[in-house]
């Protein structure tokens, strides 16, 4: 070994290369947010991104292959914040009746995904009919949510607090009605306040599982 220390990582204006990559990337984010959540992904340009970001388009390229790949990191970015939140809240709730532990879940994921009507657009309707690949990653969060209600459902039944039979189409349909609810709230009628979109969702699943 030399011994030698290693040439410092150069820096502009007191931020790393690092950092500054980390900054555009983020602008990105928050630009695909509010074009996507806006203007619609199909009615957003690679241009209008990196005008809104104020970044170069060789920028853009060294972050994202495409407007399709920034589409799919927010799409991954909201349901793993949805989930985090359920999670916590459904841990928080252990000791509570059905009743109390459903309604917590639910809040958890409507305050995350629709308490912004962008993020709810981006998470139930710009993701639709883009490509195969985003299909698929669509659908792999969808069986993560299917798995995660029936996961509480089983936990009701050992309980005794639900029938033991099948849920799996029953929590199919459940998870449409949440799709199409919070879809519903987001894209005309926000002035129902999101405290009636949980209690009617809660009383949705309390119905289909007692």
């Amino acid at each position: 070994m030399s011994g030698r220390n290693p040439a410092p990582r150069r820096s502009y204006g007191g931020r790393s290369a690092e950092e500054r990559r980390a900054d555009r990337r983020e602008r990105l984010l928050g630009a695909g947010l509010e074009l996507f959540g806006t203007r619609g992904y199909a009615a957003t340009s690679i241009e209008r991104l990196c005008a809104t970001a104020s970044v170069s388009t060789r920028n853009f390229y060294e972050e994202f292959s495409g407007r399709e790949e920034l589409l799919t990191a927010l799409h991954r970015g909201i349901n793993e914040r949805a989930r985090a939140a359920l999670d916590t809240a459904y841990a928080g709730a252990a000791g509570e009746p059905l009743p109390a532990r459903v309604e917590r879940a639910v809040r958890a994921f409507v305050t995350v995904t629709a308490s912004d009507p962008r993020w709810a657009r981006i998470a139930f309707v710009e993701v639709i009919g883009v490509s195969a690949g985003l299909e698929r990653h669509r659908l792999q969060w969808r069986a993560h949510w299917e798995e995660t209600m029936l996961a509480m459902i089983r936990e009701a039944v050992e309980r005794g607090e639900a029938a033991d039979r099948d849920y799996r189409l029953t929590v199919i349909a459940i998870i449409g009605a949440v799709n199409n609810l919070v879809h519903h709230w987001s894209a005309r009628d926000q002035t129902i306040p999101l405290d009636d979109i949980t209690r009617e969702l809660t009383h949705l699943i309390l119905s289909a599982v007692r």
